[in-house]
């Protein structure tokens, strides 16, 4: 067996960094759509009845939810089959794709009931992204750092969730202050879910510099992989 190499303190950072930075954007992903629910229920879920529309916004915040331990499931499943990294590649890039397309589905007005079935099936998306990548980042980071240190370093992974719902409220706020009201209604709102991609793009380079968790390394070096 190839000797183990412990991670050093620049590694952890870096882990740590990345991982958080990760959850962050993911969380921002998710936590967008409810910070727009009005425009949301506006452009896709038009009826007469607002208390109907609104609910019928916080529904499609539901099911994201409510896929998520199927998320979890289904991505720890390959988290152990192929790796802690190329899951983590494959939940960010799904999030991301998912949340910019939020952003570019026509409106009800424009394509009728496909436009709330795709916001869904979007949702489901963001859901099971969502569900992977918070448990593989907390995993991911627990297995670099020392047995002392594993519930302060994956603290940062859970305090990462505030921080999406902040960057989601700020971003937004940018927007209503740099944008006319008319042009934010019309289509400026589009603009924070297009935002995924850049945040996509800045997480997939911060993650491919990562290495592969040392437990599961050593797991598949000994022919152990679940």
């Amino acid at each position: 067996m190839a000797e183990k190499r412990e991670p050093t303190a620049s590694d952890i950072r870096l882990v740590i960094a990345a991982s958080s930075a990760g959850t962050v954007f993911e969380w921002y992903d998710f936590f967008i759509y409810g910070t727009l629910a009005a425009i949301i229920g506006r452009t896709f879920f038009p009826t007469d009845n607002t208390t109907l529309q609104l609910l019928l916004v916080w529904a499609g915040f539901a099911v994201g939810f409510g896929f998520r331990p199927l998320g979890a499931i289904l991505f720890g499943y390959f988290g152990d089959k192929l790796g802690r990294k190329y899951t983590f590649l494959a939940t960010v890039t799904l999030m991301g794709v998912a949340t910019a397309g939020v952003g570019l589905v026509p409106s009800a007005a424009s394509i009728g009931i496909a436009a709330p079935i795709i916001i869904l099936l979007l949702r489901i998306l963001q859901g099971l992204a969502l569900g992977g990548e918070y448990g593989g980042a907390a995993i991911y980071v627990a297995e670099h750092a020392p047995p002392e240190k594993r519930g302060y370093y994956t603290g940062y992974i859970q305090a990462s969730v505030v921080g999406g719902f902040v960057l989601s409220v700020l971003v937004v706020l940018a927007c209503r202050f740099l944008i006319p009201e008319d042009t934010f209604e019309a289509w400026g709102w589009r603009l924070p879910f297009l935002l995924s991609l850049a945040l996509l793009a800045v997480s997939l380079y911060m993650r491919l510099k990562l290495n592969e968790s040392p437990v599961f390394k050593a797991m598949r070096e000994a022919g152990e992989i679940s």
